[in-house]
């Protein structure tokens, strides 16, 4: 769907946060990336070779990435000259912004001129009707977090990665931009008319074997307040047998909302576990995932030990510690 290697561009992005699909792309698929293309005042570093569209090029780059994720989803107006240049010089670009490439008259033309493809990874590629919620064979896992933005992603590809290790059958089931540009397929479920959101979801975890895992991406937060209901659309539609809560220490309020602070483990364990079991009365919480990438090594463990024993369930960094703890949890599911 994508040519690669990627030449992934960061702009302008205010925070590493802010460069999180890049990031994502850099974690799980390095082979693919050729460098970054950074922007004055961009405060964003994937310690990638900083490259020029021609220096990226003659290192064999096919597609510019457009690896900011900006709130609203905006091609901002700073990017379009590095934009129109990557095309003219022989890029396609790709981006996961909720405003379009396609929509965008300039790089239509410019991509006309050259020859090169505008790929929109926040359309859905196909339609999806209404949730029936209908019980469906195989197993299914869903992470949730406190907030956005804090490892969701990165739990799912994790355990997807520790299950095969242990030759179970498991299947990544992307539902954001940065999933769908490392795996090449999943659905955008923020671009989902709200009323098929859950019937996209049953769309992309549909009866499989009775060992065989899905492993569905999360989004949003059931207490983060603009984007809510996306994360129901997941419960309710993935109709999960197991949930993993997602959290970042010391995160000081709701990304993007500094007057709401982020909730406790335990408010989105009760909240989401009696919203699952509307839809799957057998589901668990099975487990606590720690984004611990700010802190040192002994200040993680020890928080991971808190949190397990506040919690008495297992808790750890899937991407620092490994997963199989995780894994394991699942095995009586």
């Amino acid at each position: 769907m994508f040519q690669t290697p990627y030449l992934l561009f960061l702009g302008d992005a205010p925070d590493p946060l802010a460069a999180k699909v890049a990031q994502g792309i850099k974690d799980w698929r390095p082979e693919h990336c050729a460098g970054q293309l950074r922007l004055d005042g961009c405060k964003a570093n994937l310690h990638l070779p900083d490259q020029s569209l021609e220096e990226a090029i003659a290192k064999g780059a096919k597609t510019l990435v457009i690896g900011v994720a900006n709130r609203g989803g905006s091609i901002s107006p700073d990017w379009m000259p590095t934009l129109m240049s990557a095309l003219e010089a022989g890029l396609d670009l790709a981006s996961g912004l909720h405003n379009l490439l396609r929509d965008n008259t300039d790089l239509v033309r410019q991509a006309e001129k050259y020859g090169r493809r505008l790929h929109d990874v926040r359309v859905p590629s196909q339609t999806s009707g209404i949730a029936n919620g209908k019980k469906r064979s195989g197993k299914r896992v869903l992470a949730l977090g406190t907030d956005c933005s804090v490892g969701k992603m990165y739990t799912s590809l994790c355990l997807e990665k520790a299950m095969r290790v242990k030759g179970m059958k498991a299947t990544f089931r992307a539902t954001g931009q940065t999933g769908i540009l490392i795996t090449g397929n999943g659905v955008p479920l923020d671009a989902v008319v709200a009323d098929f959101m859950a019937g996209a979801i049953e769309d992309i975890t549909p009866d499989n074997a009775e060992n065989h895992w899905d492993i569905i991406e999360g989004q949003g937060s059931l207490f983060h307040i603009s984007y809510s209901g996306v994360t129901l659309a997941l419960i309710h539609g993935g109709q999960p047998d197991a949930l993993i809560l997602c959290d970042e220490p010391g995160r000081p309020h709701m990304r993007g909302l500094p007057d709401y602070s982020l909730p406790s483990l335990e408010a989105v364990r009760d909240s989401a576990l009696q919203l699952a079991q509307i839809a799957n009365p057998a589901c668990k919480v099975v487990g606590i995932s720690l984004n611990t990438s700010a802190l040192s090594p002994d200040r993680a463990a020890a928080i991971c030990q808190q949190t397990e024993d506040r919690l008495g369930l297992p808790t750890l960094d899937p991407f620092r510690h490994g997963a199989e703890r995780l894994v394991d949890a699942l095995a009586d599911i």
